[in-house]
């Protein structure tokens, strides 16, 4: 396994296919070997399949596991002494959540990791934030969710912490008017998920005719898209109806999951969803899970280099996605760019803006 550390200190789309290919498989590979060694139900898997490393050529060869095996299963490499703390993913009511567990040694990573990421579209510096959720979403820190995770994790980037809502969820005018007086000449970082930025914030500036001056603004959004698809608001809808309102211009989404958090998928100045160098995402066909051609639409698979206390090195999601080509996306970043179509059909709501839409 090539050093975690020396693979930090790279810049996260550097490398380029043949060098990333050599590096993600044999860290995937000496991770399998030790997930195998160490989580008896891997185990089990792996040998019902007859999995032989022998047979590896690639990352491409390795074994991968449903992603909602999360849910249903207690999967972890580390005794139970060695759980730092337990993630839970979003559900709706009455829908069973993942759990992943994880090591003081695997939560840092995942830290240092999505620093790395978001810097190269933020910058190092640390900016004044402002939270579109309300602060009732950060109150369990033992058992967080994919939302207060998201919340927290994105946190390391801000200074100054305001929350747009109040925990009824509706606009915190007050809030934000002494949030953008306090720091009107400074650049401002915002976060929030993808639908509630939509309900909460866009539909009520819209309401109360409120017109807040955000063009220094960079806004980082996530979580689903299903209740805006289904609304026919479109990615570029989305931002042009925000800098309508707000004058906010530099908005990036991304594409990520509480099973493989740190490793998201942030896109670039044209529209790409982007993987870097700790982490990397295949499309294979539904009918033999054959991987797919650039630009064939397929079940999105995700690989990371990071979960090293629990099994989530290498999933199958349940989403569908294209890859539309590698090395040669026009922002110059090495490595596969994609764009995300969907759920699969008949597969669970599970985005945190989804699961929360699904209220509406």
């Amino acid at each position: 396994m090539i050093n975690y550390d020396e693979i930090l200190n790279l810049k996260p789309f550097s490398l380029n296919r043949s060098q990333k290919t050599e590096m993600l498989t044999k860290n995937l590979a000496y991770l399998t070997k030790h997930h195998y060694n160490n989580c008896e139900i891997y185990k089990n898997m792996l040998d019902v399949i007859d999995f032989d490393e022998k047979n590896v050529k690639t990352y491409y060869d390795l074994p991968f596991i449903p992603v909602s095996l999360f849910k249903q299963l207690e999967l972890k490499s580390v005794p139970q002494d060695e759980v730092f703390k337990v993630m839970t993913s979003s559900g709706t009511t009455g829908q069973a959540v993942s759990k992943i567990y994880l090591d003081r040694e695997t939560a840092s990573r995942q830290q240092k990791t999505l620093v790395s990421i978001v810097s190269e579209f933020t910058g190092s510096a640390r900016m004044p934030m402002l939270i579109i959720d309300s602060p009732s979403v950060i109150k369990n820190r033992a058992m967080f969710s994919a939302r207060g995770a998201g919340i927290l994790g994105f946190s390391i980037f801000g200074k100054k912490k305001t929350y747009a809502l109040n925990d009824d969820m509706s606009l915190n005018v007050e809030a934000i008017e002494k949030f953008l007086a306090e720091n009107k000449d400074e650049k401002i970082f915002l976060f929030g998920f993808t639908f509630m930025i939509w309900k909460h914030f866009y539909q009520e500036l819209l309401k109360l005719n409120k017109h807040f001056d955000l063009s220094k603004g960079i806004l980082l959004h996530g979580g689903g898209w299903k209740k805006l698809a289904s609304e026919a608001v479109s990615h570029e809808d989305f931002k042009n109806r925000l800098t309508s309102v707000c004058g906010l211009c530099d908005i990036h989404d991304y594409y990520g999951m509480v099973e493989q958090t740190g490793c998201i998928y942030m896109s670039c100045e044209y529209g790409h969803l982007h993987s870097s160098i700790f982490s990397d995402i295949i499309t294979r066909r539904a009918l033999d899970l054959k991987p797919c051609e650039f630009g064939e639409s397929g079940i999105v698979q995700v690989v990371s280099i990071l979960p090293k206390s629990y099994p989530g090195h290498s999933l199958l999601t349940e989403d569908e996605g294209v890859v539309l080509g590698e090395d040669d996306c026009k922002c110059g970043r090495m490595g596969k760019y994609f764009k995300i179509n969907g759920r699969l059909k008949n597969a669970e709501i599970r985005g945190c803006s989804d699961t929360y839409a699904n209220k509406f």
